[in-house]
């Protein structure tokens, strides 16, 4: 018998930010920081965020900016909040790229 590891325990409204990091990789992080991991390529990242967040696209938001993996309280974008970059955008448009 293969064990599964189970989504993480999160509200189905939470947004999960993927983007690259200063180094170049792939980031997806939930925006309360309770899960997050760092990928090879933008897929392995969707990919993630999708399975932790129970296959919900419509609340995966594609960064433009610079975003480090940071497990505490809050993710570490480089630049300003997605509402201020895209403030027409809600999260149940899908995800931006």
């Amino acid at each position: 018998m293969k064990l599964i590891e189970p989504p993480s325990c999160r509200s189905p409204s939470a947004i999960v930010f993927i983007g690259r990091n200063r180094r170049g990789h792939w980031v997806a992080q939930e925006q309360n920081g309770l899960y997050g991991g760092l990928f090879v390529n933008r897929a392995q990242a969707i990919k993630y965020a999708l399975f932790e967040n129970g296959h919900h696209p419509e609340t995966i938001v594609e960064l433009a900016c610079e975003i480090e993996l940071d497990m505490g309280s809050r993710p570490g974008a480089r630049c300003m909040s997605p509402r201020q970059l895209h403030p027409h955008i809600r999260s149940s448009e899908g995800v931006m790229t």
